[in-house]
């Protein structure tokens, strides 16, 4: 799909600040998430945008909202409703914004985990655990758990996020919240999960975050999206050994086989790797939500 890449967002006036991928513009009570086409690996962000990636997080983050019906954060996705200054090119952000109400984020990292892989199954190859919870032994990477467990994370502003004990979440939020952020979590991922399966992806795992508006936790950030989850195509799925996917484990893959030392800058990404990454979040989008992504003007 021929269209350029938006890799930075520009509206006059209107204090922002960037994040890897999301350009985020303060309006007071609101804000205004733009959803760009950077991606980034290895908690650098790539010199090689992917084209159309910001409107499918977008678009795929706005489904999820609606479907799971619980409280959030978002007031609209549509760029005629947004209260920008005169002169911006609405047409350039159609399909990419999320106007939000502004909230106190949780810095903790919901995370869900209903198979092992990625950090989970590195903790669970060296303690039979992960993050403090015993899993049963002899399982294989990528083996569904015989529950979903949850599995917290600090949210680090500079390198990896850390896994951490459930117990340390109470530590750092009481006891009452951190039981409703791992009930809330784990009965959002069990909703989603089943829904994705009926579609042929499997959710083996996603991170959620909350943030308190008027004291009460509403969900937040993006939602069940290729970069907050690991998607897994059903009729690949082969547990033993690590799986296809519909995130972006591709470019991390291709990072990998390039010898890249990950300390230096990373190397831009050949078009093949571009186009075949467009279409693994093209299809987890079509496939989830049964709806033609809204595309922006150029």
């Amino acid at each position: 799909m021929q269209i350029r890449p938006l890799e930075r967002s520009e509206i006059p006036g209107i204090p922002r600040r960037q994040g890897k991928v999301r350009d985020i513009y303060d309006f007071g009570d609101h804000l205004l998430l733009v959803s760009t086409d950077r991606i980034s690996a290895f908690d650098w962000v790539l010199p090689t945008a992917i084209p159309l990636k910001g409107c499918v997080l977008n678009q795929l983050s706005a489904f999820w909202f609606e479907f799971l019906g619980v409280d959030n954060h978002l007031v609209t996705t549509d760029i005629n409703k947004v209260p920008l200054p005169e002169g911006v090119k609405r047409g350039l952000l159609r399909g990419r914004v999320s106007y939000v109400r502004k909230v106190k984020i949780i810095p903790v990292e919901c995370v869900v985990r209903g198979y092992l892989s990625g950090s989970g199954w590195a903790e669970y190859r060296t303690t039979g655990k992960v993050c403090g919870i015993p899993l049963p032994a002899g399982l294989k990477e990528s083996d569904q758990l015989p529950e979903p467990i949850f599995t917290p994370a600090t949210k680090a502003e500079v390198g990896h996020d850390e896994n951490i004990t459930f117990d340390q979440v109470v530590a750092m939020v009481g006891g009452p919240l951190a039981e409703e952020l791992r009930s809330r979590s784990i009965e959002l991922y069990k909703k989603g999960a089943a829904y994705a399966l009926e579609r042929g992806i499997i959710l083996a795992d996603t991170k959620f975050e909350f943030g308190l508006l008027d004291g009460k936790p509403v969900l937040a950030d993006e939602v069940l999206t290729p970069d907050s989850s690991r998607f897994w195509p059903a009729d690949q799925y082969r547990p033993g050994g690590p799986q296809p996917s519909f995130d972006k484990q591709y470019v991390r893959d291709w990072l990998i086989q390039t010898g890249w030392d990950r300390n230096s800058p990373p190397p831009p990404l050949p078009e093949d790797v571009v186009q075949k990454t467009q279409e693994k979040y093209l299809e987890a989008f079509t496939r989830l939500t049964g709806r033609t992504l809204e595309l922006p003007e150029e």
